[in-house]
C-alpha cells in the first residue's frame, strides 16, 4: 500500500508491530537513514529475496528507498512472498521530513 509521508509516519507511530525496511544501497544509506530501520538492498536481486524470506511475516513493514520506486517494487515482492502488511513511503527518503540518523561505520 502506498502512503504519503504524513500517513506513513502517522501509521508507523501508532504501530507496535512495525519494522522499518530500507531497500537502498549502502552508498545511499551513507546519506542518512530513518532511525531503527534495517537495510536490505533490493539491487541484490535473489539475495534480497533470501534476506526478506528470513523476516517475520507477522510484522508490519514500512518500506522506503530514495524516491519510492524501488520500495514499491519491494512491497510487491514481499506481498508475493506472503507478507500481509507492507507500506510504501511515497517520495521516499529524498522527501523525508522526519528524523535522520547516520549508520555507524
Amino acid at each position: 500500500m502506498d502512503l504519503s509521508q504524513k500517513d506513513w509516519i502517522e501509521k508507523l507511530n501508532n504501530d507496535s508491530n512495525a519494522i522499518i525496511l530500507d531497500v537502498r544501497t549502502d552508498d545511499e544509506c551513507a546519506d542518512g537513514i530513518i532511525p531503527n530501520s534495517i537495510n536490505i538492498d533490493i539491487y541484490k536481486g535473489q539475495g534480497f529475496v533470501y534476506r526478506v524470506e528470513e523476516l517475520d511475516k507477522t510484522k508490519n513493514y514500512y518500506v522506503y528507498c530514495k524516491s519510492g520506486g524501488r520500495s514499491a517494487q519491494a512491497c510487491h515482492i514481499m506481498n508475493q512472498l506472503g507478507f500481509q502488511n507492507t507500506y510504501n513511503l511515497l517520495g521516499g527518503f529524498s522527501q523525508w521530513q522526519g528524523e535522520v540518523v547516520f549508520p555507524e561505520e
